[in-house]
């Protein structure tokens, strides 16, 4: 049992020793955030058939080089093209639509595309669609924990749930502004999986401590 505990406050320690050094790279460097959310050009192109991702890549590593590009299909039949870099020069254009129009067969003007600058979009703009929904789930799931669980002791369980999920969350986010991983559209996703799959052991857990209650009151 000691030994158990011994290892709960290493694992805390270190879990608070993540969140502290993640709180200073974030005052002092940010979140490196990814291409999609930084200020960044793009270009569309109407390719008119479905094309392979791969073979755009390729098109771009000859003409961006070692620059940073996302690229995505766009609209309902996904036959159209967007590329976006943090900056894209009339040269780069050229060379790239040539090269797309050569691959595919179009006769596509390169002066018919235009170069657009896209604006950086906030990571708070991002996250604000979902904290209403996350605080209204999580509300109604300490509720459930909280009836659910009566016989353990609500208030304990209620705790233990809000400071495990905080500190589960914080140290991800500590992680990420640690290792410099960029965020990106897929960030959120992860974070919510996260979440889930805690609220599930957080259940199982408490669930253990349910069963061997009973047992002992069965004893008694």
């Amino acid at each position: 049992m000691e030994q158990l505990e011994n290892k709960k406050k290493i694992i805390y320690g270190i879990a608070i020793l993540i969140i502290i050094i993640g709180i200073i790279m974030v005052v002092t460097k940010g979140f490196n955030v990814g291409l999609d959310y930084m200020p960044n050009q793009k270009v569309e192109m109407y390719i008119g058939k479905q094309f392979n991702i791969e073979d755009i890549k390729n098109i771009t590593n000859e003409v961006f080089g070692n620059q940073q590009v996302s690229i995505k299909k766009v609209e309902l039949f996904e036959d159209m093209l967007s590329i976006s870099s943090k900056e894209i020069t009339e040269e780069q254009k050229n060379n790239f639509v040539q090269k797309v129009n050569e691959k595919y067969g179009l006769e596509t003007s390169a002066e018919s595309i235009d170069i657009v600058s896209v604006p950086n979009i906030r990571l708070r703009d991002i996250a604000k669609k979902y904290v209403f929904p996350i605080v209204i789930s999580f509300v109604i799931i300490l509720v459930y924990m909280g009836i659910r669980f009566l016989k353990i002791n609500p208030l304990k369980v209620i705790a233990k749930t809000i400071i495990n999920v905080g500190i589960i969350q914080l140290v991800f986010a500590s992680i990420l502004a640690i290792t410099r991983i960029p965020i990106g559209r897929f960030i959120i996703p992860v974070a919510l999986a996260i979440y889930i799959l805690d609220i599930f052991y957080l259940i199982s857990k408490f669930e253990i401590q349910l069963a061997n209650k009973k047992l002992e009151e069965e004893k008694e």
